[in-house]
């Protein structure tokens, strides 16, 4: 598990777009960053219950669709099923996390709802027209998710937000300190985040061969 310098500029964690595929990823991404932004504005612990509802799709519908995949031509898979199913169950932990946090409201539970049904059956019809690219957007995703927990931990050490205790669920998970904080959170969170933004960077690199 990689730990990446707080202060470390997008650049320096940015997959370059090289193709119409990583262009349209990109696009996707940051217009969704956009409305993101101006929404959630800096409420990260509600922005984080929203997004891992939603983060937690991606992996779960490509693991299922890997899975079919290697049904239909009767030949093993090379290993991703299973990371991808981990990737979802891993999203789905942060989001438990994050409802200790941040409380959702009776209307950010109804956007929950709303926004999983369309982003699944969308990145679903995505992976099935271009596993490359939706692997590629997943990847831009998580950069995002870096970018914006590495901004939530500016704001924990500037007193901006208070540094609670950790919930229970994380320390068990994170096999975190028993004192741990939420400043201990987020980065555990965001190492995740990091790593699978390299993976799925990477799944879209041995496709688009």
């Amino acid at each position: 598990m990689t730990v990446y310098d707080t202060h470390a500029p997008r650049s320096e964690l940015h997959h370059k777009p090289r193709s119409f595929s990583d262009r349209f990823a990109w696009g996707v991404t940051r217009t969704l960053r956009f409305f993101a932004d101006q929404f959630f504005a800096n409420r990260y612990g509600h922005r984080a219950v929203v997004l891992e509802t939603v983060a937690g799709v991606p992996g779960m519908v490509a693991g299922t669709l890997q899975h079919l995949h290697a049904l239909r031509r009767l030949e093993p898979e090379k290993g991703w099923i299973q990371t991808l199913l981990a990737e979802a169950e891993n999203e789905r932990m942060h989001l438990m996390t994050f409802i200790h946090i941040a409380k959702p409201s009776v209307f950010e539970r109804v956007l929950i709802v709303v926004a999983q049904g369309v982003f699944y059956n969308l990145f679903f019809l995505l992976y099935l027209i271009s596993a490359k690219t939706a692997h590629r957007m997943v990847g831009y995703f998580e950069e995002e998710a870096v970018v914006s927990y590495t901004e939530y931990l500016h704001g924990i050490d500037a007193g901006k937000y208070e540094n609670v205790p950790a919930p229970a669920i994380a320390i068990e998970y994170w096999g975190l300190s028993p004192d741990a904080r939420l400043r201990d959170v987020v980065v555990a969170v965001r190492n995740d985040e990091a790593g699978h933004r390299d993976v799925n960077h990477a799944f879209a690199d041995e496709l688009g061969r």
